[in-house]
């Protein structure tokens, strides 16, 4: 019987979550059939919502609730049909990254955040979550050489800052399912540390 995993990859933007998704996911395939996923997107729905959320203004509580919209829609069409067929998902962003951004970021009321995550969740959470953590200074340089900046990516220091503070609040919350991933080092540094994890948990 195939077993089916539930992996997020988090950080802030420029943390060089995507370089290693794809390479995690040829790793696992050998074990089953692996689908790879983004949030806010994923689904037809979810990411016109996101071209939303990335390019359009709109207020904090307005740009939270488009977000675990996005979720609900890709949870319903995509993560949980996978998960139930018995195939891994491996998922660009996930609550975390809500907690991070817009509680961290925003400085919204992270007791409504977690309220919005039980509704729209039901309870459901990543397997494990690698959590690719990179001071704001080096990601904001990586973003400037990389691409043109969305809404979040061109807000300051200060609010990667807080954003970084926002995961770390996570993982210390959930020590067993998140990992830290030291994203400063070099590429084929970064992919060691994955596979560590990986073997820990007999993956």
């Amino acid at each position: 019987m195939t077993v089916s995993r539930f992996i997020t990859f988090e950080g802030i933007d420029g943390a060089g979550k995507s370089t290693h998704i794809e390479s995690l996911k040829a790793r696992l395939a050998a074990q089953g059939p692996v689908l790879s996923t983004r949030e806010p997107g994923g689904t037809p729905l979810a990411e016109q919502l996101r071209e939303m959320v990335l390019h359009s203004g709109m207020g904090p509580l307005t740009e939270l609730l488009l977000v675990f919209a996005a979720r609900r829609d890709h949870l319903d069409k995509v993560i949980e049909p996978a998960l139930a067929a018995g195939t891994t998902v491996l998922c660009d962003r996930f609550t975390d990254a809500t907690f991070a951004y817009q509680g961290g970021g925003r400085g919204m009321d992270l007791a409504q955040l977690a309220t919005l995550e039980q509704w729209v969740q039901q309870g459901r959470q990543p397997d494990l979550t690698l959590w690719f953590d990179l001071p704001a200074e080096i990601a904001a340089q990586r973003r400037a050489a990389a691409r043109a900046a969305d809404r979040f990516e061109q807000l300051d220091l200060e609010f990667f800052e807080r954003v970084r503070a926002g995961y770390q609040a996570r993982a210390n919350a959930a020590p067993q399912r998140i990992a830290r991933i030291d994203a400063s080092r070099p590429v084929v540094e970064v992919a060691a540390q994955i596979v560590a994890v990986m073997e820990q948990r007999g993956w």
